[in-house]
């Protein structure tokens, strides 16, 4: 069984092969990095998910905000269906 993670419309399958890839980066940044033991694969990775999601989530408000904008116009005019149900 795969294991997912989810959030919202981002999806990547974590049980996926690592691939090896080339990058640059500050040689100074590097050589700290690396006098501190940082492992430099799960750090890119784990900015990458994070980067990922903040990309996917931007992507996802853009292309709903007509929806979103009718929605919140909607309950502005007639209120949220359960606003009659509140006790507070």
């Amino acid at each position: 069984m795969k294991h997912v993670v989810r959030e919202r419309s981002v999806l990547y399958d974590v049980s996926a092969p690592k691939r090896a890839t080339n990058v640059t980066v500050n040689a100074d940044l590097l050589r700290r990095a690396r006098e501190l033991d940082v492992n430099l694969s799960q750090t890119l990775e784990s900015a990458l998910v994070a980067e990922v999601m903040r990309c996917a989530r931007e992507r996802w408000l853009v292309e709903n905000r007509a929806a979103i904008e009718a929605y919140n116009e909607d309950i502005e005019r007639h209120g949220c269906f359960g606003d009659a149900l509140r006790a507070f």
